[in-house]
């Protein structure tokens, strides 16, 4: 059933303020882009007649939400501008770049190198070649990158070989999402462990999919929806026995919890958004319920945390970097906004420049802390961070899970 309030209604409740504009990261690094809201929400209201009308500035949006945070009215930008990029490409295919379908698929990528026999081996070795080549650059990815390497083992099969302690009455599914499972399974470890050692048995379910982000602000909406599809189907069907979904990547939780109701507003999309939660929201509910398991670290090192705009955009605060300060982690936020990167957008040859620009503040902000680490709860912001400051990074659930085993 479609639900009534749609995010591509909201567009008429634009009144032009400018206020996403003021807080646009791409608009302050590059003068080409026209800003968020003359774009998605008036592409919306005029409904050219053409198909071939377009603003070529859409293009540049990043998904990054920092407009839908800002917006008094409640406006749904960067969905309306993902909704107005979909049919864009629904109308012209051809103009996809190579790089779209590979930074848009990664999850299929995985897969058919996971059925063959050294298969992510080769792989990892192809990029390392194409990078030293320069071949990256030809496909429109940024050549002064380094892309993220599949993982020896995904973490669906590191998985199975976790013992879970005998016993645990209350259990979780997690959602891991592409960039856990198959580029930092490490993360999803760290998981099993917090959640086991505060009596919870983590549950995996194979038929998950992508969560969608990717192929949407790659202009994929069909395949975004069909993903959306099977996923809200698994997580109602688990909803209806009491376990909630948990991810531990917040773009994954923002899809799961709100983008899937705003970009194809359907009532059982809403329902599933009730039943899930990022990693360290639902630790927090643990911990004012007095449900989550006391620890204290005593360590003279110093951590400094980015907040992913896709966590700011969930409005929960940072109830990571709380619940760290509660148990004697030395961390402080770099309250440095948008690290430029968002998901795969910075990967792309054309917003390379664009994105350092975005990112330039923290970078300068992370170089000067003296940190130990940077913690972040987004892989891709991870990805960022290392490639602007050379700085060792890890996510929040990595650093509980350490302090557990002290």
């Amino acid at each position: 059933m479609e639900l009534e309030e749609r995010a591509r209604d909201s567009a008429d409740n634009c009144i032009a303020c400018t206020s996403c504009v003021a807080v646009c990261p791409v608009t302050k690094a590059n003068p080409d882009y026209r800003g968020p809201k003359l774009v998605g929400p008036a592409h919306n209201r005029m409904h050219f007649s053409d198909e071939s009308d377009y603003e070529d500035s859409l293009k540049l949006c990043s998904n990054c939400k920092n407009c839908d945070i800002t917006c008094p009215n409640g406006v749904s930008v960067a969905t309306l501008n993902m909704l107005e990029r979909a049919k864009y490409y629904k109308a012209h295919p051809e103009k996809h770049t190579q790089a779209d379908q590979m930074l848009s698929h990664n999850f299929q990528m995985a897969d058919m190198l996971k059925s063959i026999p050294f298969g992510r081996t080769c792989a990892n070795i192809g990029m390392s070649i194409g990078e030293a080549m320069g071949m990256m650059g030809a496909m429109g990815i940024a050549p002064q990158r380094k892309s993220p390497r599949f993982a020896t083992k995904y973490f669906r099969e590191m998985y199975k070989e976790i013992k879970q302690p005998e016993g645990l009455t209350k259990e979780v599914l997690f959602f891991p999402g592409c960039f856990i499972d198959v580029n930092d399974p490490e993360v999803g470890v760290a998981f099993v462990k917090v959640m086991n050692a505060n009596g919870y048995k983590v549950l995996m379910d194979d038929r998950f999919k992508c969560c969608g982000s990717p192929l949407v602000v790659g202009g994929y909406l069909d395949e975004a929806r069909s993903h959306a599809d099977n996923n809200v189907a698994i997580i109602n069907e688990y909803a209806a026995k009491n376990i909630p979904v948990i991810a531990c990547c917040t773009s994954c939780s923002l899809m799961l919890k709100a983008e899937y109701t705003e970009l194809f507003a359907q009532e059982e999309m809403a329902q599933a958004a009730k039943n899930v939660y990022d990693a360290f929201e639902f630790l927090t509910i643990l911990a004012e319920k007095g449900e989550l398991k006391k620890v204290h670290v005593s360590s003279d090192k110093k951590f400094i945390y980015h907040a992913p705009c896709h966590l700011r955009a969930q409005g929960m605060g940072m109830p990571a970097v709380d619940l760290l300060k509660e148990i004697g982690v030395n961390i402080d936020s770099a309250d440095a906004g948008c690290c430029g990167m968002s998901g795969s957008y910075g990967f792309h040859k054309e917003n390379y420049e664009t994105s350092m620009k975005i990112g330039s503040e923290l970078f300068d902000k992370i170089n000067a802390s003296g940190a130990h680490k940077v913690v972040c709860d987004c892989g891709t912001c991870r990805e960022q961070i290392k490639h602007g400051t050379n700085a060792k990074t890890t996510h929040p659930i990595q650093v509980l899970a350490k302090a557990y085993e002290q």
